[in-house]
């Protein structure tokens, strides 16, 4: 191997320089098919995650009388208030947990049918989860809502995981980050869309609110009739499918230049480097010693980022806003300002993350929660005994809101992305997942005990997490904007107790072709017209 060390400490201090250089033009990475592949995927993806998450708050009155009313005509009589409240948990929860089963079953799906054609046949649940849900009071079925609930937790479980990965793989480093916080800004648009559409004059109220589960169609019809006409994840079509033509040309589309070839080249050196493009299993990524900090930050972030306590804000606002005198059939307006600051802090990560980077937006968006939380513990505790503290509440769950949406509320998924070669990619986010919805449902189960037996002081729980969050990356994470996945890899290694070549070596050799292999395999391809340009 001592050979091929030099040429590849030049490329290494090659890239560098390109990576300055790029960093200065990063606006050019931005074509158009790459922004619109962007904006359709998250479009029928995390914005359906984000709408279904506020979108049962609205008619949650009306939901529990078509309840109470369908049981009464089943069975002669009223449903007692437990039994109710049960049904309406459920109907809440289990949306977590069809996430789960999502995020289980996406492993193999990006595998087989690759990352475009897994969002795009994940809108079959989308349209299901619709149809059941907007009919179920048509069809005087409560078991339809609660059934279409799973369907659509199923869909965000597989696009929480597919869309990253697809942005990931279809972005330039230079604009990685950015391209990240597409995920997350487009579920702060969901929530905001759930908030507005709910409101009274428009589909919250009575004899409307089927139609907002009727509205999930719409993104899902986007996204089947434009998705199809881009293109397929290059470096899935390269390193998994190895089609080296239809790789080119989607860099070709996505890049929005002709000449492809140094892009081609970067990622079948790190074909080469990994000497692995085979699917790891979930066992297999936990048991290797290379990755093994890069695991452990992906649950660390995806444990804060469900368990920070934001769900819990927005188990408190109503009630907030109400003690600091706004009336009643205001609140639903006013809760649209803790959607709207969501949005505009989720666009402004997106705005600065390339300049400033993930280390800063992700401890800082921490720090800045563990303050908030303290003021807002503060303000509640003696706000009935100082007239203007309720509106120093109100500041401390918007700048809660804004702070997890700078860095927690994206970056995670951003690094999920970063943090792993291709053939590991599928089972990291398969983790990621499966942490995700799993706090999620903790959250849920959770939190009305440590409401009950806290009170306000349930946010110091809060706090305490988001400070070992914080800490944890402050001593492990390295800074990757701008980073290829070696230099990153390089980060880890240290802390790994592995050198660099132990590093490319540790991916199951028994899996693996050998170098010689590899490039009489690729100059194969070359030979026989597969590539187009000169690859040096």
């Amino acid at each position: 191997m001592e050979p091929a060390a030099a040429p590849e400490a030049d490329t290494l201090v090659a890239r560098e320089a390109g990576g300055r250089r790029a960093g200065r033009s990063a606006s050019s990475s931005w074509s158009g098919s790459l922004i619109l592949a962007s904006l359709t995927g998250a479009f029928g993806s995390s914005f359906l995650y984000g709408y279904n998450l506020s979108v049962v708050n609205a008619p949650a009155v009306y939901i529990k009388k078509f309840y109470n009313e369908t049981w009464e005509r089943r069975y002669g009589f009223s449903v007692d208030e437990s039994t109710l409240t049960l049904l309406w948990s459920v109907t809440v929860s289990i949306f977590a947990i069809g996430g789960l089963v999502g995020a289980i079953i996406v492993t193999p799906i990006v595998k087989f049918f690759g990352r475009k054609c897994t969002l795009l046949l994940n809108n079959v649940f989308a349209v299901t989860a619709a149809i059941l849900m907007s009919l179920s009071q048509l069809a005087g079925s409560f078991e339809m809502l609660i059934l279409g609930r799973i369907i659509m937790g199923v869909d965000a479980g597989i696009s929480l995981s597919a869309l990253p990965m697809y942005l990931s793989e279809i972005s330039p480093k230079e604009i990685r980050g950015s391209l990240g916080q597409v995920t997350a800004i487009f579920i702060c648009v969901g929530v905001f869309m759930g908030q507005v559409l709910g409101l009274p004059e428009i589909f919250g109220t009575e004899s409307r609110w089927p139609f907002l589960f009727g509205v999930i169609v719409v993104p899902a019809l986007v996204q089947i009739v434009i998705l199809p006409f881009l293109p397929e994840s290059p470096r899935y079509l390269l390193l998994e499918k190895h089609n080296t033509s239809k790789a080119e040309k989607a860099f070709q589309t996505f890049l929005g230049k002709e000449d492809v070839s140094q892009e081609v080249e970067e990622v079948l050196a790190e074909s080469r480097v990994q000497r692995n493009t085979k699917l790891v299993s979930v066992l297999q990524l936990l048991r290797t010693r290379a990755v093994r900090w890069q695991v452990i930050t992906v649950v660390v972030t995806m444990g804060c980022y469900q368990l920070c306590g934001l769900n819990a804000i927005w188990y408190y606002t109503n009630n907030i806003f109400s003690e600091a005198g706004i009336n009643s059939k205001t609140i639903p307006y006013v809760t649209l300002s803790t959607g709207a600051v969501e949005t505009l802090a989720a666009v402004s990560s997106g705005l600065v993350i390339e300049r400033l980077g993930r280390r800063p937006l992700l401890i800082g968006g921490f720090g800045l929660m563990i303050v908030f939380f303290a003021v807002l513990t503060v303000s509640l505790t003696l706000q009935n005994n100082v007239t203007w503290l309720p509106y120093l509440s109100i500041f401390c769950i918007l700048a809660i809101i804004a702070s997890f949406c700078i860095g927690p509320g994206g970056i995670p998924f951003v690094l999920t992305g970063e943090f792993f070669q291709q053939s590991q990619r599928p089972a990291a986010f398969m983790v990621a997942g499966t942490v995700n919805w799993l706090c999620n449902f903790a959250v849920g189960l959770l939190f009305p005990f440590i409401q009950s037996g806290l009170q306000n002081y349930c946010f110091l729980v809060f706090a305490a997490i988001c400070f070992a969050g914080a800490t944890y990356l402050f001593f492990v994470l390295p800074e990757t904007k701008n980073k290829t996945l070696g230099e990153i890899s390089h980060a880890f290694a240290k802390r790994n107790k592995v050198s660099l070549e132990m590093q490319e070596m540790n991916h199951y050799p028994e899996e693996r072709k050998s170098s010689a292999e590899q490039e009489s395999n690729f100059t194969s391809s070359v030979d026989n017209g597969e590539t187009k340009h000169a690859i040096v």
